[in-house]
């Protein structure tokens, strides 16, 4: 199958306007999840560019795993590591000790994870610019 590293990368920034919205209508636990979704996208988009496969859904693992050419400085890993901290809870309620995944979220979570998904599109697109 051919690598399509462009249209990973418009989607990422898609999940990033979706992200986004649900902020916008206080659907934070959304958001957080489509901040991770956005970043993973963003990432795989940069293994197809290089022509590498990647496993697993971890944005943090994913990009340190990036070879020497693309690394990624350890703040945006940082980054991902917080993201990654979305991926199941913020869908699944038996991820928390009781309650609906909604009830842990809140805005600044979410627009931390705005922040975080920006910040890794922007050095993954980068990567494929160059």
């Amino acid at each position: 199958m051919a690598a399509r590293p462009r249209d990973w990368l418009k989607q990422a920034e898609r999940d990033l306007v979706t992200a986004r919205h649900c902020l916008a209508v206080e659907s934070y636990e959304w958001a957080c999840f489509a901040c991770q979704q956005a970043a993973e996208k963003a990432a795989q988009a940069v293994y197809q560019h290089l022509g590498l496969k990647s496993q697993g859904h971890a944005v943090s693992a994913l990009l340190e795993a990036l070879p020497e050419e693309a690394a990624v400085p350890p703040d945006l890993v940082d980054a991902a590591r917080e993201l990654d901290r979305h991926y199941i809870p913020a869908r699944y309620p038996n991820a928390h000790p009781q309650g609906a995944p909604y009830e842990f979220y809140a805005r600044a979570d979410a627009e931390r994870a705005v922040h975080h998904a920006e910040q890794i599109i922007r050095h993954c697109a980068a990567l494929l610019a160059g």
